[in-house]
């Protein structure tokens, strides 16, 4: 997606090198109301959408 840096995301980066960090448990707190990561996860195809949410147990959008 080109308007979205989500996928690049340096709190998402810090979320997959230590989860339970500060702002590990920030970035996956603010994905549940972000409107930059709902328009990036919706625009995601199927498979690739079924992978980031078991990834990061996200129930939203499916």
């Amino acid at each position: 997606m080109a308007d979205s840096n989500c996928a690049n995301c340096k709190l998402r980066a810090k979320y997959d090198s230590k989860p339970k960090s500060f702002a590990g448990r920030f970035w996956r707190w603010h994905i549940n109301f972000c409107p930059g990561w709902k328009k990036y996860f919706t625009s995601l195809p199927s498979e690739e959408k079924a992978k980031v949410a078991a990834k990061y147990n996200f129930k939203k959008y499916q």
